[in-house]
C-alpha cells in the first residue's frame, strides 16, 4: 500500500497577497468573508503594501494616527483593492510610457568624407576600428573622423503596448524579509515564499530535520523562464548592448533551477534529492508528480514542492505580445469597443471562457510542505488536503508545437478515474469542482471546455463547478498550478469556490452541456466539496492534473489506515502544532514577517561526513543515512 502524501503547509505570494493562512484566498472571495475575516484580511494586505505599521499593540499610520481594523477598511480598503491582483503595470517595475531600447542607424559621410565628432578618451573602444583617425587628443577628450559608414545604436523609448499585468501587492518587496543581495527577483519571491511555507506548518523546521533521515527530504521546484531581469540572465544577455559589466552572480543566479537550489541550501538545509522540472505553463504539477512519487514510494518522507516566476519584464511580455498570445491596450478597444485605449478597464483583462483575447501575465511563488502519512502522525502535523495522485501527458502529433492537443483528455479522465475510486461515485459527481487552467486565449476556451465537458459526459457529470483564478492572479506560467492549488485550499476553511469576476457570459464557442462555469462564488460548505481537480495546459504539449483531496477525506483515510487512537492520539499532539502556527501568522499580523535565510551557517563540509559500511552520520543531524541492505536485482545475479 502506498504512502499518502498530505499537505502539512504552504505559502507563497502573488498578486492577491501572502499564500499561507488563506490569505490570497481571502483576498479572491473578500466581499463573502464576515467582517472579522474581511478587516484582518485588509490589515494584513496594509502590513504587507506598508500603508500601515505595528509598535507596542497598536496599528499606526505612517503619520502616527492610531488605527482600528475598522480603520484600516475603511481608509485604505479601496487603495489595497486597486494596488492588488491585475491591474496596470506599476513604475516599481518599470515606466510603461518610456520603455528603452536602441535604434540602430547607419551614419554615412557627407562633408570632407569623414564623419566627425568628439568623445571621451576612456570610452574609446579597443582596438580602434581602422576608419577611426584620432585629429585632436587632450586630458579627457579626443576628437574623430571616421571615413567609413559608421553604424551607431540610439537609444530611445516607447510606450509598452501590453498595459497589465498581475504582479505582488503594491509596495511588497520580497527582499526586504531577508538581507538579499542583488538576487534577481524570483530567487527573492522564492526565498520568501519556502520560508513561508515551512514556518506555516507550526513544526520548526529543525524538529522534521532531526526526525528524519537527511536524504529522506525531497526539494523539487523553479521557473518556466528563468531570472529574465536586471539581476539574473537579463542583465547577463544585455550587458554587452548597454555596456554594462557583466556580474559574477547574474548567470548562475538566472537558471531556472536557482529557485530549487537556493532554497534547498539557504532555507531547508537539505542534503535529499533535489530536482527542477520543466513543463511549460504545467511546471509546479511536473515538480508536484515527482515529490508524490517519492513520497508513495518511500523514497521520501518529506517533500517541499513548488515555483517562482517573475516574468514581468518587457523583453518577456513583447516576446509574448509577439506571439498574439496576451491581451494588450489595442485588442482590449477591439474586443469592449471602446473609443481609445485610455478607456481600458485593465482589471479585467483575463477572462477565461469569456469573450476574449489572450492572457495576462502575471509574477507568483507558491510553496507546499508534503509529508507522508505516518510522519504526519508522529509529528502532530496539520491536516490541510493530500494529493494522492498527479498525471502527465503529452500531445502527440498535432498542428503545431504551441497548439493544444490529446494529453489533457488523458490526464484529466484519470484522474477523475482515480477520484471514482478514492470517493465514490456519488461524491464525483455531487462533490467535487475544477480548477481550470482557464488562460483567457480564445483557443484555451474552447479547447480545455471540450477536455472538461467530453470527461464529464464520460463520467455522467452534471453542472460540474469549473472556476479559474487566472481571472484574478493572471497567468503565473511555471506558478500557475500553484495559484490554483492555494486557491483551493482556501475552499476547506472558508467554503467558497471563487467565481470567474470577469466572466459576464459565457462565449459561444465553449463547450458547456455539462459544466457549471462560476461567474459568482459558490457556496459549499466547509465539507460540501471532497475533492478538486487541478488541470493545466502548457505550451509544447505539457499537461498535467492534480488530484486534492479535501481535509476531510484525507482524516478518513487515515484513520481507516492508522485507527482510531492513533487519529486521537494525533489530535492531541496537533495542539501544540496549532499555537506554533498561531504564534507565525500573529508574527505576520504584526508586521513581523521574516524569511528564513541561513546564508553561512552551518556549513556541511566533508570533514563532517563520518563514512562507514552501513551508514553515513552528517555532522549536525540527528539521523543517520542508512544505505540498502539488500538490492532490488539480487535476484538476477
Amino acid at each position: 500500500m502506498s504512502n499518502l502524501p498530505i499537505i502539512v503547509g504552504y505559502g507563497g505570494i502573488n498578486a492577491a497577497g501572502r499564500s499561507s493562512f488563506h490569505q490570497m484566498y481571502k483576498r479572491l472571495v473578500i466581499d463573502c468573508l464576515d467582517e472579522e475575516q474581511m478587516q484582518q484580511t485588509y490589515v494584513e494586505l496594509a502590513l504587507m503594501m506598508k500603508l500601515v505599521t505595528y509598535k507596542d499593540g497598536t496599528y499606526l499610520s505612517y503619520d502616527g494616527q492610531r488605527l482600528s481594523l475598522k480603520d484600516i477598511k475603511e481608509r485604505f480598503g479601496k487603495t489595497i483593492k486597486e494596488n492588488t491582483l491585475i491591474r496596470e503595470i506599476s513604475p516599481e517595475l518599470f515606466d510603461l510610457e518610456s520603455v528603452q531600447f536602441n535604434h540602430t542607424s547607419t551614419i554615412a559621410p557627407a562633408v570632407d568624407n569623414a564623419v566627425s565628432f568628439i568623445m571621451k578618451k576612456e570610452q574609446l573602444p579597443e582596438p580602434l576600428p581602422s576608419s577611426w583617425l584620432i585629429t585632436a587628443d587632450d586630458n579627457e577628450m579626443v576628437s574623430i573622423k571616421v571615413t567609413d559608414n559608421l553604424d551607431v545604436s540610439v537609444a530611445q523609448t516607447r510606450k509598452q503596448n501590453v498595459q497589465a499585468a498581475a504582479q505582488m501587492p503594491q509596495g511588497f518587496l520580497p527582499g526586504d524579509t531577508y538581507p538579499e543581495r542583488n538576487h534577481p527577483r524570483g530567487v527573492q519571491m522564492s526565498v520568501y515564499a519556502a520560508s513561508d511555507a515551512i514556518q506555516s506548518m507550526g513544526i520548526p523546521w529543525e524538529d522534521v530535520l532531526n526526525h528524519v533521515a537527511p536524504d529522506e527530504i525531497s526539494v523539487y521546484a523553479g521557473s518556466l523562464m528563468g531570472q529574465m531581469d536586471e539581476d539574473g540572465l537579463g542583465g547577463l544577455l544585455t550587458s554587452w548592448l548597454t555596456g554594462k559589466e557583466v556580474r559574477s552572480t547574474q548567470l548562475s543566479l538566472g537558471l531556472t533551477s536557482m529557485c530549487t537550489d537556493f532554497i534547498s541550501s539557504y532555507v531547508l538545509s537539505n542534503l535529499g534529492s533535489t530536482g527542477s522540472h520543466q513543463g511549460a505553463c504545467a511546471s509546479f504539477l511536473y515538480n508536484l508528480e515527482h515529490a508524490v512519487q517519492d513520497i508513495q514510494q518511500g523514497k521520501s518522507r518529506v517533500a517541499v514542492v513548488g515555483s517562482a516566476e517573475a516574468p514581468i519584464t518587457p523583453e518577456i511580455i513583447e516576446g509574448f505580445n509577439s506571439m498574439g498570445a496576451l491581451a494588450n491596450s489595442d485588442k482590449m478597444v477591439e474586443l469592449d469597443k471602446l473609443l481609445n485605449k485610455e478607456s481600458v478597464d485593465h482589471s479585467r483583462n483575463s477572462r477565461p471562457f469569456a469573450k476574449n483575447c489572450g492572457f495576462t501575465i502575471g509574477e507568483s511563488a507558491q510553496y507546499i510542505v508534503l509529508f507522508d502519512d505516518k510522519l504526519v502522525l508522529e509529528l502532530g502535523a496539520n491536516i490541510l488536503g493530500a494529493i494522492p495522485s498527479v498525471y502527465i501527458n503529452a500531445d502527440g502529433n498535432k498542428k503545431s508545437i504551441t497548439a493544444p492537443g490529446a494529453g489533457n483528455y488523458i490526464t484529466l479522465a484519470k484522474a477523475v478515474a482515480s477520484a471514482k475510486l478514492l470517493i465514490g461515485e456519488e461524491s464525483l459527481k455531487h462533490r467535487t469542482f475544477v480548477q481550470a487552467h482557464g488562460s483567457s486565449t480564445p483557443l484555451n476556451r474552447i479547447t480545455e471546455s471540450h477536455v472538461l465537458d467530453s470527461v464529464a459526459q464520460a463520467f455522467d457529470i452534471t453542472n460540474w463547478p469549473v472556476t479559474a483564478v487566472k481571472s484574478y492572479v493572471g497567468h503565473s506560467l511555471a506558478s500557475a498550478s500553484g495559484d490554483q492549488l492555494a486557491a483551493t485550499l482556501g475552499v476547506w476553511e472558508y467554503g467558497f469556490i471563487p467565481g470567474i469576476p470577469t466572466l459576464d457570459q459565457v462565449a459561444d464557442d465553449v463547450h458547456n452541456q455539462r459544466l457549471e462555469l462560476l461567474q459568482h462564488h459558490k457556496d459549499v460548505g466547509s465539507e460540501g466539496i471532497e475533492a478538486a481537480f487541478i488541470n493545466s495546459k502548457g505550451f509544447g504539449g505539457n499537461n498535467a492534473t492534480a488530484l486534492v483531496l479535501s481535509p476531510k477525506i484525507a482524516r478518513k483515510m487515515l484513520e481507516k489506515r492508522h485507527g482510531a487512537m492513533s487519529m486521537l492520539s494525533h489530535k492531541e499532539s496537533n495542539r501544540k502544532t496549532v499555537e506554533r502556527a498561531d504564534a507565525y501568522q500573529h508574527s505576520i499580523h504584526t508586521g513581523r514577517n521574516q524569511s528564513v535565510y541561513k546564508f553561512g551557517k552551518n556549513i556541511v563540509e566533508g570533514t563532517d561526513m563520518a563514512i562507514s559500511t552501513s551508514s553515513i552520520k552528517v555532522a549536525g543531524y540527528q539521523q543517520k543515512i542508512s544505505f540498502a541492505t539488500s538490492s532490488p536485482y539480487g535476484d538476477m545475479l
